[in-house]
């Protein structure tokens, strides 16, 4: 079990990364929560039935650890040492992306996981699993989050 966990990990580290990334903060470097949903992933995998596709459960898992990482503004990450095997160098010198992800920090939780896996070109259908709304709603989310970032990108 522990060998196909890992494989798993390293197939998807760099989306594991992306996902962390958009939920850094000053409080809370990258590495503690990549960390963090590594772990969550971890506990999970036991009951991980493949009900859906791997990188489905994956998102589903990372995205709700960062939403509920956040919301317990007392608690403190457990901190575990990463094996080498799992640490990813992902390092974007593109200003444009830069300045994207500054303003997709400034959105809401919820809309920074939407928006995130839209720019993974992610299946409406599959967002809306992940994310457990429909995919009309999964549409119109979309679009006003888009319209927020280009008002934010104006000012």
């Amino acid at each position: 079990m522990e060998k196909e966990f890992l494989e798993m990990m390293r197939r998807y580290s760099s989306m594991i990364y992306k996902v962390a990334r958009i939920y850094r903060n000053k409080d809370y470097s990258l590495e503690d929560i990549y960390q963090e949903i590594i772990l969550n992933l971890w506990k999970s995998y036991p009951s991980f039935r493949g009900d859906s596709i791997s990188s489905t459960w994956i998102y589903r898992v990372a995205l709700n650890t960062c939403i509920s990482f956040f919301r317990k503004s007392n608690r403190r990450p457990t901190l575990m040492e990463l094996s080498s095997e799992m640490n990813l160098e992902y390092k974007d010198s593109s200003t444009e992306v830069r300045e994207l992800y500054d303003l997709i920090n400034q959105l809401g939780k919820v809309d920074r996981a939407l928006i995130f896996l839209y720019l993974e070109d992610r299946p409406q259908k599959e967002i809306a699993e992940i994310m457990g709304i429909s995919v009309s709603n999964v549409s119109t989310r979309i679009n006003r989050i888009k319209e927020k970032l280009k008002k934010m990108s104006n000012q």
